[in-house]
């Protein structure tokens, strides 16, 4: 019997200690955050009730188990082969991208993003004592693309070590091609540039579009990465503290070991790893029901903007449920585009500018039941109604 899941609960989760739902007062709509408002898959509450039931919660052993569950996942769902072996645990990809600065690169060493991107991209960069190089997407006829030139340019400075890769993109919703990734890996060897590449949002690639983990494109490029991937934000675990890194290369996987190690990042918690197998042995009815959801999530925000508030325009996205919107028409000065909306409009979004090369444009969560959508595109008309 095939598995339903119902994305359509509501759930109230103010008094559980939600790091979305505490944040704002009650009456704003917490839209900013890259985490979705659903309940879990039901394979993982069982096998959390099921642990939580033997009563005892102690170290967790280095098990092959978590390699085993996202050698499952890589090849069931991207039909990528992968060794256990080539599995580290981080608690998250965060934490993942951090200690893979400390580990590949050494203070005054470039490090490049390509812009808009993840804020915590640069964050993470200038804090760590390394340079923060970018490589802008250029936005053209509503799609964002590589500047290919200058990210040649970029990776040629023989003091650029680092690439961080987003794939799929967040915020702009791309879901890298098998040429782009190839043009990528082919220049990033040329430069002997490593490259992480941040999969997070792997799963939530839409129906028309495919994941492809950068390892995949060649041989020689998986010697020379490594993905980060994690079921936090598919299956709404990000609570769970539980990631995988995945990096093919002994020497690399080695000082990547060592930095975990040296941040007392190697033990791993309980729950997380419970949740993590059961989400990956279990959880593949889910993401498909889940994708599908959010497809219509988008196009229901996308005919509501085109029809009543057309000063806003969707960049299209390909994968997540992370949605970049232009409000440049709307004539508002960047830094007053987000405090507008939660003062007019009761909704928390992302300032695009904190991505980077994103001033006038917000972005905004759709990983909620359509009910939510529905209001919060109504708060948004009204707010934008008083612009004249």
């Amino acid at each position: 019997m095939t598995r339903t899941h119902n994305f359509s609960v509501q759930l109230d989760r103010r008094h559980t200690d939600s790091q979305m739902h505490t944040l704002f007062p009650e009456d704003v709509l917490p839209m900013h955050l890259a985490e979705t408002d659903f309940t879990t898959a039901q394979p993982i509450i069982d096998a959390l009730a099921a642990r939580v039931d033997h009563g005892m919660f102690g170290y967790v052993a280095e098990s092959e188990g978590l390699a085993l569950a996202v050698q499952h996942w890589m090849a069931s769902r991207f039909q990528f082969p992968i060794e256990p072996q080539w599995v580290e645990y981080s608690p998250s990809v965060g934490s993942s991208l951090v200690f893979a600065v400390q580990a590949f690169t050494q203070p005054g060493d470039r490090v490049l993003i390509q812009t808009p991107v993840y804020h915590a991209f640069h964050s993470l960069i200038d804090n760590s004592g390394r340079i923060k190089a970018e490589n802008p997407l250029k936005l053209h006829n509503g799609r964002y693309e590589i500047d290919f030139e200058d990210l040649e340019r970029q990776l040629s400075n023989p003091r650029t070590k680092l690439m961080l890769l987003c794939n799929p993109h967040n915020p702009v919703g791309r879901c890298w091609t098998k040429l782009e990734l190839t043009r990528i890996a082919e220049l990033c060897q040329r430069y002997h540039v490593f490259v992480i590449a941040d999969e997070v949002h792997a799963d939530l690639a839409y129906e028309a579009f495919t994941h492809i983990p950068l390892p995949a494109i060649s041989e020689e490029i998986a010697q020379q990465c490594m993905v980060t991937v994690n079921p936090s934000k598919t299956f709404n675990l990000a609570g769970m503290r539980a990631s995988a890194a995945i990096i093919p290369n002994e020497r690399w996987r080695e000082a990547f070991r060592i930095a975990l190690i040296n941040n007392k990042a190697i033990d791993r918690p309980v729950f997380g790893i419970v949740a993590l197998e059961a989400a990956y042995w279990h959880g593949g009815y889910y993401v498909d029901q889940l994708v599908a959801y959010l497809e219509e999530n988008v196009r229901f925000v996308g005919e509501y903007l085109r029809e009543h508030i057309p000063q806003i325009k969707l960049i299209q996205p390909e994968a997540t449920y992370l949605l970049w919107l232009d409000a440049r028409e709307l004539g508002l000065p960047p830094e007053q585009l987000a405090p507008y909306f939660m003062r007019e409009a009761k909704i928390a979004f992302r300032d695009g500018s904190s991505c980077g090369n994103g001033e006038g444009f917000l972005r905004m969560s759709v990983g909620f039941p359509i009910a939510v959508l529905e209001r919060a595109l109504h708060q948004m008309k009204q707010a934008v109604s008083k612009l004249g």
